[in-house]
């Protein structure tokens, strides 16, 4: 599984177990892939989508369809604003404490909702059997390179700046969170994130599909 830690040990990203499974895209340019989980929610999403706005920047929003259902007009606004969108299920449960059936069923309800074939587990944890048959149906499975900590209640946005700061290179795919627990955070960080990202050449893209 994977740890609730900045950079992804390596022993999780080449190991079997891991096999197929996204952490980077290092294509030799110069790019960096900002993705934001949990939403769409009226007290995050638009301002998340205004500040990328601002600094010309595209992201992907892996999305728990149940918020996307409930909140169509942010659904389509990601997607108006030339956003990625990807599955992160329909009721955000745990993977590893579902079974195969519920799991499955999940993203494929959500998928109805959604139509991604970018899929990002809640947590960042699945077992092998899962993520065999997600990659068996046609998903992309997307984890991260960087993970800002943002949620945690003992995460700071100058951490989370110095975070990113230390730790982006290229085909970076860092993990934020479209999310009551960390818009206030980013409201500070994400604006001095992305001068710094800028100020280093990066170009900020989307995932492709």
């Amino acid at each position: 599984m994977l740890l609730p830690q900045e950079r992804i040990p390596w022993i999780l990203r080449f190991s079997a177990f891991r096999r197929d499974v996204i952490f980077r895209l290092d294509d030799g340019k110069p790019s960096v892939y900002l993705t934001f989980d949990d939403g769409p929610i009226p007290e995050s999403t638009p301002w998340l989508l205004k500040t990328l706005e601002e600094y010309d920047a595209k992201a992907t929003f892996f999305m728990v369809a149940d918020n996307a259902r409930r909140y169509p007009e942010l659904h389509k606004a990601v997607l108006d604003a030339g956003h990625a969108i990807g599955n992160h299920t329909f009721h955000h449960k745990p993977p590893l404490s579902q079974d195969n059936d519920y799991f499955i069923s999940d993203v494929a309800i959500a998928d109805e909702v959604l139509r991604s074939r970018l899929f990002r587990p809640p947590h960042g944890l699945i077992k092998r059997s899962q993520q065999k048959a997600l990659t068996d149906a046609g998903y992309k499975i997307i984890m991260f390179d960087l993970n800002t900590l943002d949620y945690r209640s003992d995460r700071t946005p100058k951490q989370i700046i110095e975070s990113v700061a230390k730790n982006v290179r290229p085909g970076c795919i860092i993990n934020f969170h479209d999310s009551l627990k960390s818009i206030d955070k980013l409201k500070e960080a994400l604006p001095q994130i992305l001068n710094l990202l800028r100020s280093r050449g990066f170009t900020l893209l989307p995932l492709p599909s």
